[in-house]
């Protein structure tokens, strides 16, 4: 029996308050780095643990949430979630140094967990069964997308009206306002069956080591950069055994927690290897542009309208693909989506000391639209692969997507950031090579800025060493910007290369279905 307009209105609304709920936790800490470490009185370095401890859980627990769901019921599992969750919250206000801030972020990445879960559950919920795939799946994907990038809309006012306080009393708003949904609104009840086994909690220990260990190494490694420090080394060889040992425990299970050999088949490492590769090419945008802007030193304020056009692109994209999505059309999105930011990170790698947030409108919010169209639409031709073989397999597809996605994100970031500093060493050594005091033009320069300085500073001396002391400052911002034009054009690169080889795949399987015609005939 359909639903009434309201109810399925009201089921949309809980959706979007628990998805945004989720993003907007780790889109505060990552637009309010610098601001925190001030409050907590730490260096930028240490407020890299912030992210990292409310990550690190969320990596792997929605694979143990899966089955404490269907073992102990939906109602109980998004009651305790949404509790635990408001709890972490509140805890959040009496942080008064920087461990206390790394436990409760650890806590609150915990219990934030299951919102992802229940954001999608509470969307699907009152659609009619063909709505479930094209309408609810795009957009609860697009409310957990976008709070990355609306949190840094609304954090300029709101660091303005109370700093990180006034941020918390925003999240724990929105906590509040989804738990009476959560208490009014219960999901449809589902039959309750012991899934849980002992060796399944080996297995999770395992994977959430080893999923940890490498979220923890590629968010910290160009802080404190791959070869000088020890225990980046340690602990991906570690994070690399626990997982090796979680597979081979599992190929050699009757009742796996999830099915390695389905993993491992063509079709699903095709399908993972597309999920990877667009989430390294997206750090372009999360790690990109706003951190080019921040080495030009423009400040939250001036970004902020930015990413108000990468929101509206978000959500455009979400509306579009949940009135178009069906599967057969999916090879056809993804075309367009590796068009867009091909053609967005080709524009963005044009980038001078000049260029502000304006002239990037359009490049981003057509690598944003691509994102936004092309996760929704990979996951519904996961789901559908995975429901095809049956039920059990849709978990392994959970541990493929998260994987990809969560771990997939912060590796495509350190990779973006390395890259960032290694370009940048190498555009600091040609242009200082450049200023050598024997060439003309450079003598030149300091020359005309002498003269700049002569007004303000009376001593010859000073001035000059001013006036090279700004021209060396100059050089390495320009080194700067020309990495990250490089890392744009190779971001650029990466998504043509995929778009022919996804092209040359699809014009494989059409030969291949004309070829079958006659003998099918």
């Amino acid at each position: 029996m359909p639903h009434p307009w309201y109810m399925v209105g009201l089921f949309v609304f809980a959706s979007m308050l628990m998805g945004l709920s989720l993003s907007l936790a780790q889109g505060f800490l990552s637009a309010n780095t610098r601001q925190i470490a001030g409050d907590l009185g730490i260096a930028q370095t240490q407020a890299t643990w912030l992210l990292v401890a409310y990550m690190i859980p969320r990596a792997s627990l929605t694979l143990l949430l899966f089955k404490l769901r269907a073992q102990y019921g939906l109602r109980p599992f998004a009651m305790v979630g949404i509790t635990a969750y408001s709890i972490a919250m509140c805890l959040s206000f009496f942080v008064n140094d920087f461990h206390s801030a790394v436990a409760v972020q650890f806590l609150s990445g915990i219990c934030g967990a299951p919102l992802g879960s229940l954001a999608f559950l509470y969307m699907l919920e009152c659609l009619p069964p063909q709505k479930k795939l094209s309408f609810g799946l795009p957009m609860a994907l697009t409310f957990i997308m976008v709070g990355m990038y609306l949190a840094r809309v609304i954090s300029p006012p709101l660091w303005d009206l109370g700093g990180w306080q006034a941020i918390k009393c925003f999240q724990f708003g929105l906590v509040l306002l989804a738990l009476p949904f959560i208490m009014k609104l219960p999901l449809a009840h589902a039959p309750r069956m012991k899934v849980i086994h002992t060796m399944d909690l080996v297995s999770y220990c395992l994977i959430a080591v080893g999923f940890g260990g490498i979220l923890a190494a590629f968010a910290w490694a160009t802080t404190d950069w791959w070869t000088s420090t020890t225990w980046l080394g340690w602990t991906l060889a570690v994070a690399g055994a626990c997982l090796t040992v979680a597979v081979v425990i599992e190929l050699n299970r009757k009742s796996p927690l999830m099915d390695i050999r389905w993993m491992l088949s063509p079709e699903i490492l095709h399908l993972t290897g597309v999920l990877l590769i667009f989430r390294i090419v997206l750090s372009e945008q999360s790690t990109g542009a706003p951190y080019l802007f921040t080495s030009l030193g423009l400040g939250n304020w001036q970004i902020q309208p930015l990413f108000m056009v990468i929101v509206l692109a978000y959500l455009a994209a979400g509306l579009l693909l949940s009135v178009t999505l069906t599967i057969p059309r999916v090879p056809y999105i993804h075309i367009l989506a590796l068009s867009l930011i091909m053609v967005g990170a080709w524009m963005d790698s044009h980038s001078t000391v000049q260029t502000r947030p304006e002239q990037m409108y359009l490049s981003q919010g057509m690598i944003a639209f691509a994102g936004a169209i092309f996760l929704p639409s990979t996951m519904a031709k996961g789901l559908v692969l995975a429901l095809a073989k049956g039920p059990a397999y849709l978990l392994s597809f959970i541990v493929i997507f998260l994987s990809t996605q969560s771990l997939g994100g912060i590796i495509g970031s350190g990779l973006f950031r390395t890259f960032i500093r290694v370009r940048t060493a190498f555009h600091n050594g040609v242009l200082k090579d450049g200023l050598m005091a024997g060439d003309t033009s450079v003598t030149a320069q300091i020359t005309t800025m002498v003269k700049a300085y002569s007004t303000t500073i009376t001593d010859p001396l000073l001035r000059k060493a001013e006036a090279a002391a700004a021209l060396a400052s100059s050089a390495n911002t320009q080194a700067t910007v020309l990495a990250y034009n490089d890392a744009f054009l190779l971001t650029s690169m990466i998504a043509a290369a995929a778009l022919i080889l996804l092209l040359g795949h699809l014009a494989v399987l059409k030969l291949q279905a004309l070829r079958a015609e006659p003998v099918s005939a």
